[in-house]
């Protein structure tokens, strides 16, 4: 299975060692937990809500790094917490990062849940029929969150200094209830 992950292009796509901060489904020094999305648009919309970039013109200077990277075949374990908590704000990464723990207790290694970045249904990708290109099936994002040692995980960088794709900025779930700056209306 192939994962995709945006990082700083100054530095490796995964981290090391346990000093990595905590975040939705680890806490500090239980790293490291490696967060893969399912879709490029999906881990550039991680970039976006974890940064809470709402401007259009704060996109364009996004420069980041995108992988491809092979998470092999291991399964994830499926969370079972409600949507609500699973795509909710920092205020219900306790919950995640509890329920993360009892599954790592029970010999989890890896984790796949909901996409906290995507709105629902905003995972879909682009499909040509008859020569046109259009949207595909709306799908959910998923994110896996593979823990530990990264041995064996094989990237490739698919964008050295890029930025997210124009009209991502509206499918994410943001944290903050704030509107999308400079947004363009047709009249």
């Amino acid at each position: 299975m192939i994962g995709f992950r945006q990082a700083d292009p100054r530095y490796p796509f995964i981290w090391s060692d346990p000093s990595q901060p905590a975040a939705r489904w680890h806490g500090d020094g239980e790293g490291p937990a490696h967060y893969f999305a399912d879709t490029p648009d999906g881990a550039w919309a991680e970039l976006l809500r974890h940064e809470e970039i709402y401007d259009p013109a704060d996109v364009a200077t996004v420069r980041r790094a995108l992988w491809a990277v092979d998470l092999g075949d291991e399964p994830a374990k499926a969370v079972t917490l409600q949507p609500a908590v699973v795509t909710g704000g920092r205020d219900t990464y306790w919950a995640c990062q509890a329920h993360a723990r009892r599954l790592r207790a029970r010999g989890a290694k890896r984790l796949v849940a909901p996409s906290a970045a995507l709105l629902p249904g905003e995972a879909a990708g682009r499909e040509v029929v008859d020569a046109i290109e259009r949207p595909a099936k709306p799908r959910d994002g998923r994110v896996f969150v593979i823990f530990g040692d990264p041995v064996g995980l094989v990237g490739w960088k698919a964008v050295d200094q890029g930025w997210p794709p124009t009209g991502l900025l509206e499918r994410v779930n943001r944290i903050a209830n704030r509107p999308i700056a400079n947004r363009l209306t047709v009249s």
